[in-house]
Formats: structure tokens, C-alpha cells, sequence
């Protein structure tokens, strides 16, 4: 429905505020962001829904996405 389109795309939003603001050197696990999320927003995901989203988005997963210096 567009009422879940709309949602998941707010949440999708949500993730890559998350991933945009965190720290390069210890990024955060889509654990980590399901806890953020309940936290912060509110919004009760699971981890697994959180990887989908991610891949979705393009976004590598955190142990890919450290940076190394």
C-alpha cells in the first residue's frame, strides 16, 4: 500500500542519516541501527530488514564501509 511505501521509505531515510552522521572509523552495525532507531525514532525493525534496506540503498554493510587510514 502507499501507506507502507511511504513508511518504508521514511525508515530507509532514517538509516541513511544514521550511516551518513556516523563515525568512518567504527561505523555503525545494522545492529546498531536497530537500536538507534527504536531509540531515537521511535521505529521497531528488525536487523534483518535493516540489511535489506542497506543493500537496497547501495549502502556496504559496516565492515566494509570502516575506513582505513
Amino acid at each position: 500500500t502507499a501507506d507502507e511505501d511511504i513508511a518504508s521509505e521514511a525508515v530507509k531515510q532514517a538509516i541513511k542519516r544514521l550511516i551518513d552522521n556516523e563515525d568512518k572509523e567504527n561505523p555503525l552495525s545494522d545492529q546498531a541501527i536497530v537500536e538507534l532507531l527504536e531509540r531515537n525514532e521511535g521505529i521497531q525493525i528488525a536487523r534483518r530488514t535493516v540489511a535489506k534496506y542497506r543493500e537496497v540503498m547501495g549502502i556496504l554493510a559496516s565492515s566494509k564501509r570502516k575506513k582505513m587510514f
